[in-house]
């Protein structure tokens, strides 16, 4: 019996399909994400999938620019480290959606805390930070406030009335 070789087109045919069958084969053995995993991260994003966090703030402290940056990075480490702790799949989706921060000014500490209320009261986490007073502001004095990571939504429900910063 002769041998014949296949045509070229055939033989490339019959090479895709065993690619694709020994991939489909590999990628049920090492158990990729399945759409069930997917659908499941999606009910947990907020509306449309948005997440962010906010960072408040104090308008009336006149903070230099380096201080802003100094207080709104302590909101920011002290927020994640609280999630972390607490609802660590609500800090995936945040970092899934790529961590979007949002910076906004409050004309005054009795905005802070009408916020931080606020935001308690729909669930959200808050990070208040005060001053220690080494450089350009009283000892004690707040300074930002961090709302978030969470739902776009419901964080704009909270911060929504306020400028950019």
């Amino acid at each position: 019996m002769d041998f014949q070789p296949l045509p070229l087109g055939l033989g490339i045919v019959a090479g895709l399909g065993c690619g694709l069958l020994f991939g489909w084969h590999l990628r049920g053995r090492l158990g990729t994400a399945s759409t069930e995993d997917e659908d499941e991260d999606a009910s947990v994003m907020g509306e449309g999938g948005e997440m962010k966090m906010v960072l408040v703030v104090r308008n009336d402290l006149k903070m230099g620019k380096g201080k802003v940056a100094a207080q709104c990075s302590h909101a920011a480490v002290s927020a994640y480290k609280q999630v972390q702790r607490r609802k660590p799949d609500l800090l995936k989706q945040w970092e899934y959606c790529g961590q979007p921060k949002v910076v906004l000014k409050a004309p005054d500490e009795d905005t802070l805390i009408d916020l931080l209320s606020r935001a308690k009261e729909v669930g959200l986490p808050v990070s208040l930070i005060q001053d220690a007073g080494r450089t350009q502001i009283a000892p004690g004095s707040r300074t930002v406030l961090g709302i978030g990571p969470g739902p776009a939504d419901l964080i704009d429900s909270v911060s929504g009335d306020l400028k950019l910063y």
